[in-house]
């Protein structure tokens, strides 16, 4: 059994959103596996976007960004789902990473001016990406390269040593309600599995 954080990165926190049923799902069926499961929704929080550097290397971690940050750190296995919404994730997941993947939480510098590479803080830990999308999920991999999700992977996971990485993408979310509870069954599975 894993410990499994799951951050529901949709920024609409009407309870109608597909995407917190896909969050819902995961979590729900890892519960029923016997995983131990910590849900993080992030609709309807306010995260301050990060302005300087100042503020990355010296302010305290907002309150809203804690729980996030102690879920990861928590976490065997972590989760995040987004909409890809103007081809990326939302601005506010942006904000919560940056906010969360702090300093000495993701990553360890060392001193000022040194070359050696940071130290990655977060080994140890896989994840998934679960992306939603109006277009075909084949479109967005042959058209447009995953570029999101690959970003997200190699510049953040990875950097900070999550891996390996995994993704579900969702195409076509509006499709139909039988094309929606195909992929609630097929996210819960991997709940289940926790991976």
């Amino acid at each position: 059994m894993k410990r499994i954080a799951v951050i529901d990165g949709h920024p609409d926190p009407s309870p109608s959103r597909f995407g917190h049923a896909i969050a819902a799902a995961y979590a729900d069926a890892a519960r029923a596996a016997g995983h131990e499961v910590r849900e993080i929704r992030l609709a309807g929080k306010n995260i301050p976007i990060l302005e300087s550097r100042k503020q990355w290397l010296e302010e305290d971690v907002p309150d809203a960004v804690r729980p996030g940050q102690d879920a990861i750190k928590w976490a065997q296995h972590i989760v995040f789902y987004y909409p890809l919404w103007m081809g990326d994730m939302p601005a506010l997941l942006k904000a919560f990473i940056e906010q969360a993947f702090r300093p000495n939480f993701a990553l360890e510098y060392g001193e000022e001016g040194s070359a050696k590479a940071p130290q990655k803080l977060l080994r140890g830990r896989s994840a998934r990406l679960i992306v939603s999308m109006g277009m075909p999920a084949l479109f967005y991999r042959a058209y447009y390269a995953s570029h999101s999700v690959r970003s997200f992977e190699r510049n953040i996971l990875k950097l900070t040593g999550i891996d390996p990485v995994t993704t579900s993408l969702i195409g076509n979310v509006d499709r139909s309600d039988a094309h929606r509870q195909r992929w609630l069954e097929r996210i819960a599975a991997h709940g289940a599995a926790g991976d």
